[in-house]
């Protein structure tokens, strides 16, 4: 198969383009005409040199959360305006910037045009469009009100699309620092240390115990530095391959939700992406033991996702989704005790909605509180820094110099 660039018009005199994948320009004549297009020109991308590294570019470049969240914006909007869902999709498919995910989009433009449902042809992408994103589309089409259930999917992958967003740049300050501060202290045990330790050294008195320990670690990162880049390697091959086990993720998806100050983050992230995936399943129509199913896998972490699926026993069985909760200290008690009421009265959308915006507030002024912190926090950090390389070096040379 090979990707095409196409340029073609619609009856209405409406130009389009974008990419197809076929197996030669012919058919991909053909796939264009099947669309009722009037093709203008098609180009094979997967030629040699730069255009077969655009093919290749097509064919490899990730899909963003992004990418999807404003994909289902634009197409929302089209829906919501009686546009045709073959024609939604196509000018959605010619506004797309990802290459990827306009040849994804035209290919289910087609495969509807052909006859096929919209939640049957995303369904055959898995890896941009989760299984809770296809089932809102599903309970979309067979309520008959996809374009009430497809404004709010957007509207609700807006906001977790936000909630991240802001967590992600709040965390990105804090990141930069501490690789700029290991950057630099690499260099110094490397390049600095060994040369004014050899000035220590020759004095042949008795060294402080922070300068040994600084000494013995600065010539094993000289002497043995592939060691060191081994070490840090077989280090991440571990945590990666720890993660990979189901006891190993258990193990660090609790320890996460006990960390000081990130662990009520942690917690609170968990809560809103559960409660925001559920309530809007249930809004789209889904039933709550399907919707409580997909929102397990949603959710990302193995603590919660074994809560969800205890509660999904306990529904089967026809008990209260919120005896589980009720006795999990993962979960506050006020979010038992609102699902209880939700249950109750048989407002539990409504009820999840009002949880889900009290929690996003509260995840907002933690990461504007840790925005606050983090700069007093890095520089007592780096004070320590200093003063250490002060005890270690400094100190001894000055002594040196008192001695003479």
């Amino acid at each position: 198969m090979a990707i095409f660039q196409y340029k073609a018009r619609d009856a209405a005199g409406v130009t389009y383009s974008g990419l197809a994948e076929a197996a030669n320009e012919a058919e991909a004549v053909e796939i264009l005409k099947e669309r009722e297009l009037s093709v203008i020109f098609v180009k094979e991308e997967q030629a040699k040199g730069a255009a077969a590294a655009a093919g290749q570019f097509v064919l490899f470049s990730r899909v963003k959360p992004k990418d999807v969240v404003i994909l289902s914006r634009q197409f929302a909007v089209l829906i919501s305006a009686n546009v045709p869902v073959v024609t939604a999709l196509k000018i959605t498919a010619d506004q797309t910037e990802n290459p990827k995910l306009r040849t994804v989009v035209s290919q289910v433009a087609d495969e509807i045009d052909a006859g096929s449902r919209l939640s049957e042809a995303l369904a055959k992408h898995p890896k941009i469009f989760s299984n809770f994103y296809i089932s809102v589309i599903r309970s979309g089409e067979t309520s008959g009100k996809l374009d009430e259930v497809l404004t709010y999917l957007a509207d609700e992958m807006e906001k977790d699309y936000d909630m991240m967003s802001k967590i992600k740049g709040a965390m990105i300050y804090p990141a930069f620092v501490f690789a700029g501060l290991s950057g630099v202290g690499v260099v110094m045990m490397v390049f600095v240390v060994p040369k004014l330790t050899a000035i220590l050294q020759e004095t042949g008195g008795e060294l402080p115990f922070a300068t040994k320990v600084l000494i013995g670690l600065s010539g094993f990162m000289t002497t043995y530095w592939y060691l060191f880049i081994l070490i840090l390697a077989g280090l991440g091959v571990g945590i990666k391959f720890l993660v990979s086990t189901d006891v190993g993720k258990r193990t660090i998806d609790s320890a996460k939700l006990k960390l000081p100050v990130f662990g009520r983050l942690f917690q609170l992230i968990y809560l809103v992406r559960f409660t925001r995936s559920l309530g809007t399943l249930l809004i789209g129509g889904v039933g709550l033991t399907k919707s409580l199913k997909i929102t397990a896998d949603i959710v990302s972490n193995s603590v919660y996702k074994e809560l969800i699926e205890r509660t999904v026993k306990e529904v089967e069985d026809g008990n209260s989704i919120s005896n589980v909760f009720a006795e999990s200290p993962a979960i506050p008690k006020m979010v038992s005790q609102m699902m209880s009421i939700g249950e109750k009265t048989g407002k539990m959308d409504v009820i999840l909605k009002r949880i889900t915006e009290f929690y996003s507030r509260e995840i907002n002024n933690i990461v504007a509180n840790l925005m606050t912190l983090m700069e007093p926090i890095i520089m007592v950090i780096m004070g320590v820094a200093v003063g250490v390389m002060v005890a270690a070096i400094i100190m001894p040379m000055y002594n040196m110099a008192q001695n003479v």
